[in-house]
């Protein structure tokens, strides 16, 4: 049996805030222009949780909420409706977000030789750092050596370049 895939807006929603956000999304995809009560009601989670994922939702710019007033109570309420077409571009912003961050830490794991003691519980360290306390590790005294990168280094630029070509399918 093949598995149904996912709308992305729920995947999205889903990989954002887990179960809530997704029976939120799920809720929204049904139907559209939905008030918080309605969602809150046809997923069983309380109000003020399906307003604080609806509110998260719309500051992502994922959904769409319509101020109008309730005729039966007086008071006004949002309709919600999704904005699917806002997904792809949503998706494109945290991969371009996560390419900056990878690119950031390769330079820094070029720019720098890294010196450790061998131990899991101690951190490596740079060589000026290495130099101040005199190749001796701060936490266990052990002896620091040089601790090659070149593993990082190459994850680093497998991982940018993976997503720099994802990135120019979308482009």
């Amino acid at each position: 049996m093949v598995e149904k895939q996912e709308d992305p807006f729920i995947s999205i929603a889903s990989m954002i805030g887990g179960d809530e956000y997704l029976k939120v999304a799920r809720s929204l995809l049904r139907s559209e222009d939905a008030t918080d009560e309605e969602i809150a009601s046809s997923t069983g989670l309380r109000i003020n949780m399906v307003r604080r994922v609806l509110y998260d939702l719309f500051g992502k710019a994922l959904i769409t909420g319509t101020r109008i007033k309730d005729e039966r109570k007086g008071w006004f309420v949002y309709r919600w409706r999704t904005r699917a077409e806002e997904v792809e571009h949503f998706i494109l912003n945290q991969k371009k977000k996560i390419l900056k961050r990878l690119e950031q830490r390769l330079g820094y794991e070029e720019k720098y030789e890294f010196y450790h003691c061998g131990s899991e519980d101690c951190r490596r360290i740079t060589f000026d750092e290495s130099l101040e306390c005199f190749f001796k590790c701060a936490t266990c005294g052990n002896v620091l050596n040089l601790k090659k990168n070149d593993k990082i280094k190459n994850a680093l630029h497998k991982k940018i370049l993976q997503i720099k070509n994802d990135i120019g399918e979308h482009n």
